[in-house]
Parts: structure tokens; sequence; C-alpha cells
């Protein structure tokens, strides 16, 4: 189990650092859903590995985390499909 866990923990750094790469250099915007998607998953995987490992403060600022994380996909899906993520394909689509 606690090799599961550290694999977990692992996926979660994996994801935040992912999300905050492509943000960083311009490949993903941060008001769209698939950045917000990749820190609720880092945020909830690392909650459950400091948890696991009593790591509370950790798992504190992850819980906040999560719900930064679900507020921001409630508020993108509310915008529906015209969001940030949309305009930004939209804009790197060749016009004829």
């Amino acid at each position: 189990m606690n090799q599961v866990i550290d694999a977990l923990g692992w996926v979660g750094a994996a994801s935040l650092l992912l999300a905050y790469g492509l943000t960083s250099v311009g490949r993903l915007p941060s008001q769209g859903w698939r950045f917000q998607a990749l820190n609720l998953i880092g945020a909830v995987a690392l909650a459950v590995n400091s948890g696991y490992h009593g790591a509370w403060p950790s798992a504190a600022l992850n819980l906040v985390w999560i719900g930064i994380g679900l507020a921001a996909l409630l508020r993108a899906g509310r915008r529906g499909r015209s969001g940030p993520d949309v305009v930004a394909a939209q804009a790197r689509t060749p016009r004829t």
C-alpha cells in the first residue's frame, strides 16, 4: 500500500508541474479547464499522499487547492465551450 501512495504522490507532483510548465510557456491557458483539471488531479493525489504520511500542513494546503480547482472547474463549466481553451485553439488555427 505504501508504494501505491508514494506513486500517487509522484503522479500528483508531475500533474502540478505539467500544468505550471505548460502554462508558463504559453501552451495551456490558465483559465481553461485543462489547466484546472491538471491542478485538481495533482492536488487530490498529493493530499492523499500527504495525509497518509502525516504531513498535515501539506495535506491542508492541498485541500484548499482542491477547493480552488473545483470552483474554477465549475466556473469554466458555466462558461461552456467558449472558454479560453476554445479561444486559444481558434487563435492557433490558420485562417484561409
